[in-house]
């Protein structure tokens, strides 16, 4: 098994080491490189046994670039000595492009560009990648590898899709928990207490969430058809939904402000 070395071990980066180890990654093949040591890592890394930490690293075969975007600059040179061209780097930074990354670490040759999202944290994500034409084929499966432990995975034929994709997907979840923020606040103003108002949307979009999943062939728009009844309630709410100015431009407008804001992190 290939050794594995991540740099960055917060939310995403926690996510795929807990993903590599439920998948039977064998803990002695894997280095956590973490300045900020929290006491889940660390109880983490008790039980498993990977190396946390420590004061020498051999370059890894794989390495998962997690650190905070804005981190790289001045990361770069502690980052450096755990890599050598040989290594495959998984940069899940937002905004950084191949380019930018590779201007700081000219050591690396061989790049894959990947965004997840938080539910690879339970296994039900779905990561965007692209990779740079020297990975080889077997390189290649064992990153997917590597990422289908955290859900999904899909390749896109250019690097500047991955901004896309993380305006819809990697920063998608928060505009799903703040639709039930929205979907709770409307319940309250409709007369509920705020309590049950809250758990009545948080079931919806479970349940809706489920459903999706469940029926993967079903197309999202026939899955709302069959909960609208032509002149009921779910069409007198659709219309303000489906309006000029209802959900899909507002939706629009937030992806492009995501697009917009993860080309200005590439710096």
């Amino acid at each position: 098994m290939a050794r594995l070395t991540l740099i960055g071990a917060g939310k995403m980066g926690g996510a795929m080491l807990a993903g590599a180890l439920r998948a039977g990654w064998p803990a002695a093949n894997i280095t956590v490189i973490e300045p900020y040591v929290s006491p889940a890592l660390e109880a983490l890394a008790r039980e498993h046994g990977f190396a946390l930490n420590p004061e020498s690293v051999t370059p890894a075969d794989i390495a998962l670039l997690g650190i905070k975007p804005q981190m790289l600059d001045q990361a770069a040179a502690g980052i450096a000595p755990a890599l050598d061209a040989n290594s495959v780097v998984v940069s899940i930074l937002a905004g950084k492009s191949i380019a930018n990354i590779t201007a700081r670490l000219p050591v690396v040759k061989k790049l894959v560009r990947a965004m997840p999202n938080t539910p690879a944290a339970i296994g039900r994500g779905i990561t965007g990648a692209y990779p740079t034409p020297t990975l080889s084929a077997e390189e290649r499966a064992t990153v997917e590898n590597l990422l289908a432990t955290m859900g999904q995975v899909v390749w896109v034929e250019r690097e500047d899709l991955i901004d896309a994709v993380t305006a819809v997907s990697g920063s998608g979840p928060a505009y799903v928990f703040n639709m039930v923020e929205a979907l709770a606040k409307g319940g309250e103003e409709a007369g509920l207490p705020p309590d049950l108002a809250l758990r009545l949307a948080r079931a919806t979009v479970e349940g809706a969430g489920e459903l999706l999943f469940r029926e993967p062939g079903t197309p999202a728009s026939t899955l709302r058809e069959n909960v609208t009844s032509p002149g009921g309630t779910t069409a007198a709410a659709l219309g303000v939904l489906m309006g000029e100015e209802g959900l899909t431009p507002l939706m629009t407008k937030a992806v492009a402000a995501a697009l917009h804001r993860a080309r200005e992190l590439a710096g």
